[in-house]
């Protein structure tokens, strides 16, 4: 099974967030798509095969299947570019019907998504302590004007805002202590974020629901942000700039275009490079 290697989000030729791609025919079992994840190690694989109109999609972690992963539809749609010449490409995922383009621009290549429909609700006060003990933070160190919430935007994503970036850089956790809060409350990730200014934020992303404790970079937290935000009448101003991987040495820029319509889908969009075999 052929796996491309590609690093969704970049900063030119570094950083960004590895994913694996495998295009085939038909997909693979589940089992062999498991398995093959977890050999990859990334924190996301890509599944692709044609179908009418379109590609049929699933992504899976080291260790469970993801309904849907931001910046490995980033490097697949990176792969298409390179396979099929620039284009937009319908995906039909488990639960939702998406999009994704790539644009070749010298040795990276500009690739964009239509994430799912976005929704947001108030976390529960129980929910967002446990997630405050688990880091060791506590009610002070929120930025009271972006509430704990879990934002939605073809997962579940609890969102806690930090009023300082050192609060964010200082974050730890215990993988496995983790896992089961996630798993319990059916998070795909934990979004930590500093609102540096209103359009400019830094974020760090736990997912040890898939068994990787922190993602450089992550498209689909950025769209169910972008989309609590809209929510939230956060004076975005249309686009938000999230800046990921920082305290990893693992520089990642992500960009996030948010219409005014309530619910609709976030277009999140970077560059990608591909990364030896």
């Amino acid at each position: 099974m052929n796996v491309l290697k590609i690093a969704a989000f970049s900063e030119g030729q570094t950083g960004g967030n590895p994913a694996g791609v495998v295009i085939g025919d038909a997909l693979p079992s589940t089992a062999q798509m498991q398995a093959v994840a977890a050999e990859v190690g990334f924190s996301e694989t890509a599944f692709a095969a044609p179908i009418d109109g379109g590609w049929r999609v699933r992504y899976f972690s080291p260790q469970s299947e993801v309904l849907f992963c931001g910046h490995a539809t980033i490097a697949l749609g990176a792969a298409l570019a390179l396979r099929h010449g620039d284009g937009v490409f319908a995906l039909t995922l488990n639960q939702a019907e998406i999009t994704v383009e790539g644009r070749r621009e010298g040795n990276v290549i500009a690739a964009a998504l239509q994430s799912p429909p976005t929704r947001s609700a108030p976390a529960a006060p129980a929910l967002v302590a446990e997630a405050l003990a688990l880091f060791g933070y506590t009610p002070s160190d929120l930025d009271a004007r972006i509430p704990p919430a879990v934002a939605h935007a073809g997962a579940n994503h609890l969102v806690l805002s930090l009023h300082s970036r050192q609060a964010l850089s200082a974050m730890r956790y215990a993988l496995e202590a983790g896992r089961a809060l996630m798993q319990r409350a059916e998070l795909t990730t934990i979004v930590l974020v500093h609102a540096e200014s209103a359009q400019r934020f830094h974020t760090r992303n736990p997912f040890a629901s898939g068994g990787v404790y922190e993602d450089p970079a992550t498209g689909a937290a950025t769209a169910a942000l972008a989309g609590y935000l809209r929510d939230l009448r956060w004076p975005h101003g249309g686009a938000i700039d999230v800046v990921q991987g920082e305290d990893m040495g693992m520089l990642s820029r992500l960009h996030a275009d948010i219409s005014p319509v309530a619910g609709s889908s976030v277009r999140v969009s970077g560059t990608a490079r591909v990364m030896a075999a």
